[in-house]
């Protein structure tokens, strides 16, 4: 702050206090770049909504849904389907839509659908909202016309409206007619909705930054069943008093070990791989290779290094987002700086890689020289610095000779507004001990000084030659000849520097949508990169093995297998084989006693082979994984009280699944089926179960079963045959060892001991007695009560009863003690 001083009282100032308050430049707290990429991250975390359309006629589906989280439209070409729409119902279980919209017509399978969806209040994270919109805005023509109108920021302006149909052609199958009507039902949606721009002005449209095709074959599938008894996810509420009602962590789980990831949308991705383990050989094959390259000692360093640059691919969509709203932050361009920087790092590095590798041949080729561009323009238009401390876009010098005049002016306006508060202090009153001469923009320059004692009444504000404006913080605040003279000499500068930098930033951000493309590809490609390294860094600290995969062989071979969980708990854990198909049978029976492993070993063979069917290295010496397209369980009761079923009949539809749709491709996996009722009738319906899957002969599904009926083996329920073996050794578990189970687990030595009696006199047929020693204590315990109470009575009271002891006291403990 300049000042000059008539007299010691007298002082007039340059910049007033009114001018920091007022909006002029001025030293402000300077976030650092830490502190912006956690505002960033804040922002990533934000939770994405998902809304889907979807059309059914003729036995096809045509499904579209747009994603919040990106701004992106994803869309599955015309898809056959059943008629109890299971492919609609892998899509819902997958991206859980916030909303379902369909059209008012319809027919009585889809209708029937809706209405079960509707009607689960248990669904998580909760049941979608469904939407009748009229058949009328599903029409062919009006949702084509929707699609080649509509505002797309990743179509360059330049391009015609012959080129605009061309390019979208090559990216939306027109040909394609339940999808394309699904598409122009989604557009009407969001835009009746508005979603993500609710609070804009209406002729702001809700942002779409791509489209994106999705597809589900070569799927396979599993249920929500098993993910949860597998352990593949398990969600634990935050342990932050501040993020225990919203916030949910990963617990202990294959994802929550497997995860590695830098970047939110490797994780994301990850997640992904893991909702849709596929048989594609050839997808499955080219993720292996990169987590086996990566896996050399050779190459560690390369892998760390590529590590640390994906740490910098943050969330792009969100900021392109931003862009077509015209809501970019300062943090917003840095953050993209820095993404772009790392992603011409990750291309300069797998240059140098095998290109027979096609995740680093695609890197190489599609991270083009527009990065360079994009990173090349920020660098040289956008001052961070200055940005940082103004808390808005600024840019450099020598960008606009215009704006550089403007700021110099506006530099040496305070010297100047101290001068000329200067010569209007000499014309003031003498009672008025100091002045300033300050800017405001979209008001302009003020005469601002002290409120006098003597200034009680408005009429006291005015002052010969000054205009009175108001009065603010005891200051007044005037306009002068000279302040008015200064107006109209410099104007509103600050105003005219912020539009002209933010006409600059329209511009620069049109230059970036421009090339929203590639920016998508990358995220895409360097999120697949992420991924591949987590599972690299996994395989390599527990010692994963690479598995084979063997199309023509029916089932799995797993040699000296380890549960990936257990194995990181357990002191010590013992590695066991798995062979099932061709000679080896179909269906395994494992008895055992209790606690000897038999439901670790179940899951063991399913998270082996759910990991082989993800891309992943697997804990295991050798592993041959055959043509699997499905894994059921029923291992764990998910009990629910809002499903309205008891344990059994949980237990009796999880079986039913797998009894209805498993194949022979198929892995079923059932632990102790039938306790939850008597044992003769659980017994039964094991042993028809499993001799319904037999009679099917070749078609039976590989089934691993853990009992503890041993009667299954003793009694012979089940025909003898090349497809039924008994697991782990050949045999069967003549005891269950249960006491011994229960000791261990810390049930007192008298209990015990009475239940192994008990157990032995049931096997032998001998009647059960009470124990003497155990009733002669009773009794004994009775009879001290009885008489501590007879005791206590006082035999003088007048108003003692001993008939009343007698019948209330005496008789009903004699009937315990005789």
């Amino acid at each position: 702050m300049a000042s000059l001083g008539a007299n010691p009282r007298r002082t007039p100032q340059g910049l007033g206090p009114g001018a920091a308050s007022s909006g002029f430049p001025s030293p402000a707290p300077v976030p650092g770049p830490r502190e912006a990429e956690e505002e960033e991250v804040e922002e990533e975390e934000e939770l994405a909504e998902i809304h889907l359309c979807v059309l059914w006629n003729s036995g096809y589906l045509g499904i579209a849904y747009y994603d919040t989280s990106d701004s992106t439209i994803h869309f599955m070409p015309d898809a056959p389907d059943h008629e109890s729409l299971k492919l609609l119902q892998r899509v819902l279980d997958e991206i859980n839509p916030q909303s379902v919209v369909t059209s008012a017509k319809q027919d009585e399978n889809m209708t029937r659908f809706l209405g079960k969806l509707a009607s689960q209040e248990h669904r998580e994270p909760k049941r979608p909202e469904i939407i009748f919109l009229p058949s009328v805005d599903f029409g062919l023509e009006i949702s084509k016309q929707r699609l080649l109108s509509g505002n797309y920021s990743f179509i360059p302006d330049s391009m015609t409206a012959t080129e605009k149909i061309l390019f979208l052609s090559s990216i939306i199958p027109f040909d394609c007619l339940l999808t394309v009507r699904a598409l122009g039902g989604l557009l009407k949606f969001l835009g009746r909705r508005r979603i993500g721009v609710e609070l804009e002005d209406y002729n702001v449209s809700v942002p779409i930054l791509g489209f994106k095709k999705f597809m589900l074959t070569h799927l396979v599938n599993i249920d929500q069943d098993t993910y949860s008894v597998l352990q593949i996810f398990k969600s634990e509420s935050h342990p932050s008093v501040y993020k225990v009602a919203s916030g949910l962590k990963e617990g202990l789980s294959l994802f929550g070990i497997l995860n590695r990831c830098r970047c939110k949308w490797g994780e994301k991705l990850l997640r992904l791989w893991f909702t849709r383990p596929t048989h594609d050989l050839g997808e499955l094959n080219s993720r292996l290779d990169v987590i086996q390259f990566f896996l050399l000692p050779q190459n560690l360093d390369m892998a760390q290094m590529l590590h640390r640059l994906l740490g910098h691919i943050k969330n792009v969509p969100l900021i392109l987002k931003r862009m077509k709203l015209s809501h970019t932050k300062v943090s917003d361009w840095q953050v993209l700086y820095k993404t772009v920087y790392s992603a011409l790092g990750l291309r300069d590095a797998c240059r140098s890689l095998p290109q027979s590798i096609q995740l680093f041949r695609d890197i190489a080729q599609e991270f083009s020289d527009d990065l360079h561009h994009i990173a090349s323009l920020i660098g040289k238009v956008v001052d961070f610095e200055g940005s940082l401390a103004e808390n808005r876009f600024t840019v450099l010098p020598n960008i606009d000779p215009e704006i550089d005049e403007k700021k110099r002016r506006l530099m040496g306006l305070p010297n100047f507004l101290t001068e000329v508060a200067r010569k209007e202090l000499e014309n003031l009153d003498s009672r008025i001990p100091s002045c300033s001469v300050i800017y405001i923009p979209l008001i302009g320059f003020l005469l601002s000084i002290p409120r006098l004692p003597s200034m009680v009444e408005a009429s006291d504000f005015e002052i010969n030659g000054l205009d009175f404006m108001f009065l603010s913080e005891e200051k007044l605040h005037y306009r002068s000849a000279r302040t008015k003279e200064l107006d109209a000499l410099l104007g509103d500068l600050h105003c005219e520097i912020r539009d002209q930098e933010t006409l600059l930033m329209y511009q620069l951000q049109c230059q970036v949508l421009a090339r929203a493309a590639v920016l998508t590809r990358v995220l895409d490609l360097a999120s697949r990169l992420d991924v591949l390294l987590a599972l690299a860094s996994a395989a390599r600290d527990y010692g994963y093995s690479r598995p084979r995969y063997s199309p023509r062989v029916l089932g799995v071979r797993i040699q000296n297998g380890r549960h990936p969980l257990m194995e990181l708990c357990a002191r010590t854990f013992v590695p066991n084989s798995t062979e099932c198909g061709g000679d080896k049978g179909r269906v395994k029976v494992i008895t055992g006693p209790n606690s000897s492993g038999k439901s670790i070993y179940l899951k063991q063979v399913g998270l082996i082979t759910f990991m082989a069917l993800v891309g992943s290295f697997v804990p295991a010496e050798e592993a041959e994984i055959g043509a699997v397209d499905a894994i059921f369980t029923r291992i764990h009761s998910c009990e629910s009280i809002s499903l309205g079923l008891s344990t059994f009949m949980i237990d009796l539809n999880q079986v039913a699944k797998a009894v209805n749709n498993a194949t022979a491709q198929s892995l079923v996996l059932i632990d102790e089926f039938g306790k939850g009722t008597n044992t003769v009738d659980g017994l039964a319906l094991l042993a028809a179960v499993l001799r319904y899957w037999l009679a099917r002969g070749p078609t039976c599904p590989h089934i691993f079963v853990a009992t503890n009926f041993l009667s299954l083996v003793q009694l012979q329920l089940l025909p003898q045959g090349p497809l039924v073996q008994y697991l782990v050794c050949e045999g069967v578990a003549k005891a269950s060892h249960a006491s011994h189970t229960a000791a261990q687990a810390g049930l007192p030595d008298e209990l015990v001991a009475r239940g192994k009696e008990v157990s032995d006199l049931i096997r032998s047929g001998k009647p059960i007695k009470p124990v003497k020693d155990l009733l002669k204590k009773n009794q004994m315990e009775n009879c001290q009560t009885l008489v501590d109470k007879f005791m206590k009575l006082d035999l003088e009271d007048p108003n003692l009863d001993l008939n009343v002891f007698m019948s209330q006291e005496v008789l009903p403990a004699a009937t315990n003690i005789l």
